[in-house]
């Protein structure tokens, strides 16, 4: 073990340049060089993106933010003075798509800011907390809706449909132009902040959609009834998506093996490395979006190179996992630890 360490730190300037720390243990004799690695390392591969698009990602957000606050202010007051739940619905929608942007906004800076010694990962967990809150918020909202739906159907009250219509029309393109705006400058594939902003925009249209539908059936057939049911099909939506958003959260809170990654195949690839016996205390999780870690022990035959064996196995991660923050323990079998709780 003592040999081990002594190897690491001769080795630290060759593995940096794999992204990856290398140490005994995960959680000690590891914070400055943790922080300092794992931020720089990111950064520069290319699974971070904020450091060169956050320019654009936040010009982006700031515009779409823009765009939907004035238009849920115009579609509230609009389905006040027609009467309209659908508009009121999609309102409502807009006013969790307003707090998601916020949030996605708002969770771009703070990822931005350095680790510390008492948060060695930084602040980039916080864009999932956003994404849960606003999945939560979407619940809330979606059971408003339907609650009011309900009441409507049985009554529904006379609709001004014309002008319902035509606000719902000005929020549609506001929508389009919303989701144009984050996606021809920023991380839409790869940053699932920005994507979930952008889904939401994406989400909008479509109940503006159902507004503009719901008016044109009351407007030719007088089926007043149509408003609440388009506002019923409107909520189930936004629950769609929140329950998409809360589960991947969830997911990732509970340090969840990445989607993407199949685990089998990871020890398949890390016992297939010439001198290694075994692979336990195997960990794959989520810091944020395009940040995936590793955690790993390997067992290897007496007399070999630790070294060698170790550098295959960032090679390998990297190559076919595209995981470039690994923490590899090397052992021989001299080396005894208490058994692991997971």
């Amino acid at each position: 073990m003592g040999t081990h360490m002594h190897k690491k730190h001769a080795h630290r300037g060759q593995v940096s340049e794999h992204d990856c720390n290398h140490n005994h243990d995960h959680n000690h004799e590891h914070d400055h060089e943790h922080d300092h690695e794992h931020d720089h390392g990111h950064h520069h591969h290319g699974h971070g993106h904020h450091h060169s698009h956050a320019p654009n990602n936040q010009k982006g957000l700031l515009i779409a933010l823009t765009i939907t606050t004035g238009i849920m202010l115009l579609e509230f007051f609009g389905g006040l003075v027609t009467n309209s739940l659908a508009l009121l619905s999609d309102s409502g929608h807009m006013l969790n798509d307003a707090a998601s942007l916020a949030l996605s906004l708002f969770a771009l800076w703070l990822s931005g800011k350095a680790a510390t010694s008492t948060k060695s990962y930084g602040y980039h967990r916080f864009e999932i907390l956003a994404a849960l809150l606003n999945g939560v918020t979407l619940f809330v909202i979606a059971f408003f809706i339907a609650k009011e739906a309900y009441e409507r159907f049985f009554a529904p009250p006379e609709v001004a449909s014309g002008s319902m219509m035509a606000i719902a029309t000005v929020g549609l393109l506001a929508n389009l132009a919303s989701a144009w705006a984050i996606m021809r400058g920023s991380d839409v594939k790869d940053n699932m902040n920005v994507r979930s902003a952008y889904l939401h925009v994406l989400g909008d249209a479509l109940g503006s959609v159902g507004a503009i539908v719901a008016g044109a059936l009351m407007l030719a057939f007088g089926w007043y009834v149509a408003d609440p049911i388009i506002s019923v099909l409107v909520a189930i939506l936004i629950l769609r998506g929140a329950w998409g958003v809360i589960g991947q959260t969830v997911h990732i809170l509970m340090e969840g093996t990445p989607s993407r990654i199949n685990i089998g195949k990871v020890k398949h690839t890390l016992e297939s490395i010439d001198g290694v016996r075994d692979v336990h205390d195997l960990h794959v999780w989520t810091i944020t979006s395009g940040m995936d870690s590793l955690s790993a022990h390997l067992l290897i035959e007496d007399g070999l190179d630790e070294q060698i064996i170790l550098q295959e196995a960032v090679r390998l991660m990297e190559r076919k996992f595209a995981v470039t923050h690994c923490t590899i323990q090397i052992e021989t079998s001299d080396v005894q630890h208490a058994d692991l709780k997971v």
